[in-house]
């Protein structure tokens, strides 16, 4: 026969032969093949644990610690037909039609799924890996003092350039509980994200994983000792590990899977082909987009109520796809591989284990737990001061914090204030205060590059200290954002974080603000890289670009070749909040004394140690008052202090619309209401009598229920707890409350269900079991009328909402700490405390508070706190509707404890 030339350069194709002798004997010797391969194909279809492309090992046997290596079962057999549809993994990632030649010149198998031209957006692969596709092998496999380490060999080159033929896989059994699998390149230093993780010392004694590994191809795979659930097993799909090119896939134990953010989409991810791109990006929020924050962490509910978490920590351009295997593959474009596995068992403790590595979120300032109002547009600080002055006049419309955007800046410039608009602004800052009111600024990263010398110091002396962002020349890049050319600090060299200081310093002396809004911090750039444009390089067109908006990496933001002190852009742009924010927290403890106050619209993993954030430049439509409850993703990405902009940025609102968005934002975590230039004034005061007073009650209901919200923050700092809580979390064994995202906790006990759509006077709600109390029948003295509404037995219940009503009803055995309102928090906390108890069938109830002075640094850490913990141990119900409530109460002041005795607290109807 002939041989035909094989005709890839970067991957030698697989040779195809003709025969031109023996052909009745070749044919016959074809034919039994074919009839083997289909009977085995069926019964191998058939089989109900056969899952391509192989079972999972069986669990290793002996101690929960051992490792076992487990020879795959051949994939040499299975044709391209014979991959099942849901585990096919695509071959041709980039955005192009792909043609059946395309995708053979990369050896990989092609077969139209659909009937169109081309396949559909993110639907069944056309082309897709052979289970005989060339991928690493283990070579060899040692004990280490943690866990192991081996080196993954390749012999032959893939199709993307500069493949790593050999890559060094460490297995760190750091915890019990907290698995970290690290690949990295031996042989040259790549790219890692520079936050401070832990550093395990020993390895875990009992953990709750059993790790296997498959020698060739190579494989990894991690089960829960517990059950034998398989959550990670790499050998669906060949690694890649070239060095703009690092892919890795796994099977999924489970469809349910939540975070993986910033985008907007339910809380529950689709998992039917969904591409979920991150790189930090300046745009509104939409469907399908990269947006402003990264964090490429996962939770996964398991069958049986159990849960999990994959933590990827990388920094680079990624596309994370869930496929309807299940199935997750993790494509990015840099750094290294960095795998953290958080065995819970259940939720809360995922992420718990999950913030032991990023960071616990920083305790907020008490004010920060207020009513925060904001416009872009109020044009100079008399017409701000009379804001302020209209909510006082209206008693009951909350207000703690006042925000003032862009136009108080002159010329948009950071560190400077109108001369003639805003000559006021001193003055009206000093009138916040003496009502016990707060004030906060924004602040965009761009610096005017344009003024004359002299005359503008952020310019000029961050040109002395060396402070901006490079082009790849080593000349200040320049972009333009709101005052026209900018230059960009580079948060990541300590001298920027210096210079940042001393230029907040100098404006606190001529405006104390309390706090700060970073906003633009992607960071975002009018141009595309700058002024210049960028260099034609790896960097800027790398092999493979992830789906971001725009298609490039520089679309609307810095050139990826910039130089800042710690790395590439193209490492460092998602980076770029979390260090400005970094920076920013660190300069107002210095500047103020006190806690800290940053809100940013950019957000990395290890956030909220710095800052809170908000959802952005949403609209004024009922879709962004229901997609706001993606503030639950927030809250397990380690992120509490989260809200949308009530009533909405964008657009012009409705007073139906306004009063529901004030009541559901009465319970973020972070509640203001923005909006934005040349929009109608959305403000309470700017709407009828009738909304007015409800979204008065609203927020009556939020300020008296401040000391449940300031205790929730206290264990998310300490404990890493969530604060606005999704169902799922207190009751993981009930499915029905896996997709529930129209409703959420704060806390264990207190269930919020708002109405999200217009024109109906009711909501439709879930309950699980449990016994629920209305929570206004027992909120305003403690005791439960003859009348009070309960659930008792999971259901779905038609609850009736007109436009003044909210419904919150509370779990059985809590006691809830509340406080007699006032107009701001600061008031209020000289008001009354009252404890409201739900009790059990059998007459128990629980709960605590935690106290301070709501603005000194670290004051649990330094023993400046009250904490009281309650125990409800018996119940005298006499006449009337007087209850008479024994309590258990210890109480912790400062390093000081005791245990009082059962007293009688009584709540008078």
């Amino acid at each position: 026969g002939q041989q035909c030339p094989a005709n890839s350069p970067l991957l030698e194709k697989k040779t195809v032969c003709s025969a031109s002798t023996s052909f009745i004997a070749l044919g016959a010797f074809l034919l039994v093949v074919c009839v083997v391969w289909v009977i085995g194909t069926v019964f191998w279809l058939r089989s109900p644990s056969g899952q391509f492309p192989h079972r999972p090992p069986s669990p290793a046997s002996g101690s929960a610690s051992a490792s076992t290596v487990v020879s795959a079962p051949s994939r040499e057999g299975l044709a391209c037909s014979g991959v099942p549809e849901n585990w096919r993994f695509d071959c041709y990632p980039e955005k192009v039609v792909v043609t059946r030649e395309l995708c053979e010149a990369r050896n990989c198998c092609f077969i139209q799924v659909s009937s169109g031209k081309k396949p559909i957006k993110d639907g069944v692969p056309w082309c897709f890996y052979p289970p005989n596709f060339p991928t690493y092998w283990l070579d060899a496999l040692n004990d280490t003092d943690l866990g192991f380490t081996a080196q993954l060999k390749k012999s032959e080159k893939t199709y993307y350039p500069k493949d790593v033929e050999t890559i060094q896989l460490d297995v760190l059994y750091e915890t019990d509980s907290r698995l970290r699998v690290k690949i990295t390149d031996p042989s040259y230093p790549r790219f890692e994200v520079p936050i401070s993780v832990p550093n395990a010392t020993q390895k875990a004694s009992s953990p709750l994983y059993t790790v296997e590994f498959s020698k060739k191809p190579f494989g990894l795979i991690v089960k829960r000792t517990s059950t034998g659930t398989v959550i990670i097993n790499t050998t669906v799909a060949p690694v890649f590990y070239a060095d703009q090119f690092l892919q890795l896939s796994t099977s999924l134990p489970t469809r349910y899977v939540y975070g993986l953010g910033e985008h907007r989409s339910t809380f529950l991810h689709d998992i039917e082909w969904n591409t979920l791109t991150m790189w930090a990006r300046d745009v509104a929020p939409m469907e399908k987009t990269n947006l402003y924050g990264v964090h490429p962490f996962y939770l996964g509910m398991e069958q049986g109520g159990s849960a999990h978490g994959v933590f990827l920590l990388n920094s680079n351009a990624m596309d994370v796809v869930l496929q309807p295997a299940p199935a997750i593959t993790w494509r990015t474009i840099g750094g290294i591989l960095d795998i953290y596995i958080f065995l819970g068992p259940d939720p809360s403790s995922v992420i718990q284990q999950y913030l032991q590595v990023v960071g616990s979120p920083a305790m907020p300032p008490y004010w920060a737990l207020g009513y925060h109002l904001c416009r872009w547009g109020y044009n100079s600080s008399d017409n701000t001061w009379e804001m302020v002055r209209t909510m006082r006049k209206y008693v009951y419309l909350f207000q703690d914090v006042q925000w003032n955007d862009i136009d108080y800046m002159d010329r948009s410039m950071d560190f400077t204030m109108d001369p003639q608009n805003f000559a006021t602004l001193p003055e009206m800052v000093k009138d916040l205060h003496s009502h016990g009111q707060k004030y906060v600024m924004i602040l965009d990263p761009g610096i005017s590059s344009t003024q004359q010398p002299g005359t503008y110091w952020p310019y000029d002396d961050g040109l002395k200290r060396g402070i901006f962002i490079n082009d790849s020349s080593g000349q200040t890049l320049i972009g333009k954002v709101w005052p026209g050319l900018t230059a960009f600090p580079d948060f990541s060299s300590q001298e920027t974080h210096r210079w940042w200081y001393d230029n907040l310093q100098r404006f606190h002396d001529k405006v104390q603000f309390d706090g700060l809004w970073i906003d633009m911090n992607e960071p975002s750039n009018f141009l595309d890289g700058s002024l210049k444009g960028c260099p034609s390089n790896d960097l800027e067109n790398p092999p493979y670009t992830p789906g971001v908006l725009g298609g490039s990496l520089r679309a609307k933001t810095l050139c990826a070749s910039a130089l800042q002190k710690t790395s590439v852009h193209y490492n460092m742009h998602s980076l770029y909040g979390l260090l400005e924010a970094k920076a920013s927290s660190s300069a107002l403890k210095m500047i103020l004394g006190k806690r800290p106050f940053v809100i940013s619209r950019s957000t990395f993993p290890s956030q909220g140690l710095y800052s809170g954030h908000w959802l952005g430049d949403n609209r004024s439509q009922w879709t962004d008052l229901y997609t706001s409850i993606s503030m639950l993703t927030f809250n397990i990405l380690g992120i509490p202090l989260i809200g949308a902009d009530i009533c909405g940025f964008g657009g012009t609102t409705t007073e139906e619309m306004c009063v529901r968005w004030t009541q559901l934002g009465a319970f973020y975590p972070f509640t203001r209401n923005h909006n934005s230039i040349n929009e109608k004034a959305q403000d309470p005061s700017a709407f009828s009598p009738s909304a007015r007073t409800a979204m008065q009650e609203a927020l009556l209901l939020r300020y008296s229920l401040f000391p449940l919200l300031y205790t929730l923050f206290h264990h998310a700092h300490l404990e890493g707890h969530t604060v606005a809580r999704p169902l799922l979390f207190e009751f993981p064994n009930d499915e029905k409350t896996y997709s529930i995202d129209r409703q959420f906790l704060w806390g264990r006990s207190l269930l919020v269900t708002p109405v999200l759509d217009p024109g109906v006077s009711y909501v439709v709600g879930y309950f699980p079991k449990a016994l629920w109390y209305d929570f206004f029948t027992v909120s305003s003295n403690g005791a439960l009328p003859l009348n009070y509404t309960e659930i008792q037995k999971t259901e779905t219940v038609k609850l009736q909402a007109p436009l003044d009503k909210i419904n919150v009803h509370l779990r059985e055995g809590a006691v809830i700490p509340t406080q007699r309102p006032n107009t701001t928090l600061w008031v209020s906390s000289g008001q009354p405390l009252h404890l409201i108890c739900s009790l059990t069938d059998e007459g128990t109830a629980a709960g605590d508070l935690f106290w301070d002075d709501g603005e000194t640094i670290d004051t649990y850490e330094t023993d400046q706190y009250a904490y009281i913990v309650f125990h409800v141990a018996k119940v005298i119900v006499p006449q009337g509707f007087v209850i008479d409530v024994w309590f258990n109460t210890e109480i912790i002041l400062s390093q000081w404890s005791f245990s009082s005795d059962l007293f009688s607290l009584g709540l008078d109807s």
